[in-house]
Parts: structure tokens; sequence; C-alpha cells
């Protein structure tokens, strides 16, 4: 299948870019946001990202909806962890260097893939290739997610998601000492306009807010409580390199002076959401690799 291309001209009737495109295109906004996100969506042939834009009349607007991936992900015996499963969801914990779903240069060893492999049902919406997947995490950020095992949990958990009801807190060493034992982020973020696969801090993306606390502080490296209330592609990679302190480890963010460590020192610590069924608020935590440790240890830090 071939990419779907939608060219119109704007009447300049005042409405928002996202609104204006979901009408005609009969996509989410959520679904525009996130094409716009990754580059797909041009005004007069200049990519555009701010959803919140209103587009003049007379110019031209392109949406471009990529092709689905053709193949079908496929049941691989991969270990995998699982703290919880019911006949509604599960909570995995992702290991480092794992791509949460198949794409092009991992069409398979993904978690996606071990899923299938290990859960008795998965779900799927509209036959898309991430089946039952609520969020993601990085390929090098280890720790928790949780998978939908049905159609209406996956609805009802990614809605969660949506209205910040899923709270989710990371473990994150950083270089550098804060000066504070806490602290805010709140700084919009886009893709790059200097380079598609980075994203940066930029006035005219996404809202992007990030709380972090001070749990320990080593040689040169301090180790963080990171909440994060939106959920932006390297939402707290970019933020910490925004305030100076980059995560650890971090190959495309971080600092080549900074400190020694064995991989990405991110890792998705808890994880509280309300059961699409039960009504009942749960709680998981999923504890630091043996690895992370070794990075903490070899830096000062205690966990």
């Amino acid at each position: 299948m071939e990419a779907n291309d939608q060219v119109f001209e704007c009447t300049g009737d005042g409405r928002r870019l996202d609104v204006l495109l979901a009408e005609i295109s009969g996509l989410t906004r959520s679904r525009i946001a996130s094409l716009m996100e990754d580059g797909q969506v041009t005004v007069d042939g200049k990519i555009e990202t701010k959803a919140g834009m209103k587009p003049r009349a007379g110019q031209l607007i392109r949406l471009t909806v990529p092709a689905p991936k053709a193949a079908v992900p496929q049941a691989e015996d991969i270990p995998l962890t699982i703290l919880y499963e019911d006949q509604d969801l599960a909570v995995v914990v992702k290991p480092c260097g794992m791509v949460v779903h198949p794409a092009a240069g991992n069409e398979d060893g993904t978690l996606v893939n071990a899923l299938l492999h290990h859960l008795d049902s998965l779900g799927g919406i509209g036959g898309e290739l991430r089946p039952g997947i609520v969020h993601r995490l990085d390929k090098d950020t280890s720790g928790l997610l949780l998978v939908a095992k049905n159609d209406a949990a996956q609805l009802a958990l990614s809605r969660q998601l949506q209205d910040r009801l899923m709270e989710k807190h990371y473990r994150a060493l950083v270089d550098g000492n804060l000066r504070e034992d806490s602290g805010r982020i709140e700084a919009a973020i886009a893709r790059s306009k200097k380079d598609r696969k980075k994203m940066a801090v930029d006035p005219e993306g996404r809202e992007a807010i990030t709380e972090w606390s001070v749990l320990s502080r080593g040689r040169g490296v301090t180790l963080l409580d990171v909440h994060i209330l939106t959920g932006r592609t390297h939402q707290i990679r970019v933020h910490m390199k925004h305030v100076g302190h980059p995560v650890c480890g971090d190959p495309i963010y971080g600092s080549p002076r900074g400190a020694k460590v064995p991989r990405l020192m991110l890792h998705a610590w808890s994880l509280s959401f309300t059961h699409p069924s039960t009504g009942e608020r749960m709680t998981f935590t999923a504890p630091l690799p043996e690895e992370f440790l070794r990075g903490l240890k070899s830096n000062g830090a205690e966990a």
C-alpha cells in the first residue's frame, strides 16, 4: 500500500488546523496531532507542527497518512516479565534495548512479538500493527508498560492516558548536581527543525510538563524521581537536556563528557491507573535492573 496524500485549499473559516484536518480526513484529533508531530502536514509547502494554528484562506494544506506495514507481527518465544495479567490487561516489564513494536529496521524481536507469544489474547483497534499497546517506551528505556487485551480495555485505558488520569514515575540518573531538591519543567516539544530524527523544545510544539525530585546525589550526577504529566516523544530526555542536566548515557541528547554508565539511565519505575472493568485503582512498580544499579554505584549514587 502507498501513503495516502490529501491536498486541499483552506477556506479561511478560522478553525484550528487539527480540527479542520480531523473533519476532512475522518481521523481523530490525537491521530492528526501525531501525524503533525511526525512532519506529515504541510501548509503552503512548509511543515506545520502546531495543531492550534489557524490557516488563512487560500493556503494549500497537504496531509500525508503513511501506509501501514503490510506484514502482521508474529509471535516469538522471547523471555518477558509479566507482573500482572487478567482478562482485560497485563502489566509487563520491558528490558533495555527492546523495541516496543515492529517498524522499519526492527521487524522482529520486539515487545509486541513477545506479547503475542505470552498473552492468551491480545486486542488491536482498527487492524493496527501495535496490538494492545496503550503507551510506549523508547528502545533503551526499561520498565513498566501497560497492555490492553481487548478493544474496550484499550479504549478506556487510552482515554485515561489522554485525560492525565494515569500516573507514571521514572527513575533517571542525570549529569550534574541540580541546585534545588525538586522542580517542574513546562516547555512545549516538537520535532526538531534541524534534525527530523530528534525532538526539541519549541514554543510552537505540543504542551509538555515534567516534575522531578531528587532521590540521591553522587559524583557529578543526580538520581531523580520524574513524574510526567504529558507523554511526548523523548519528553524526559529533551526536558532534562533543556535544563542542562541530560540523562546519563543518552546517545542522542547526552554529552560525550557525561558520566560513564552502561546504558541509558532511564527506567519506568511506577505506574498507576484505574482498572477499566472493576474501577479499582492499581499501582505497580518495577525494580531497577542490575545494569542500572551498576551505573548508580559506579558514580557514587544510591538507589
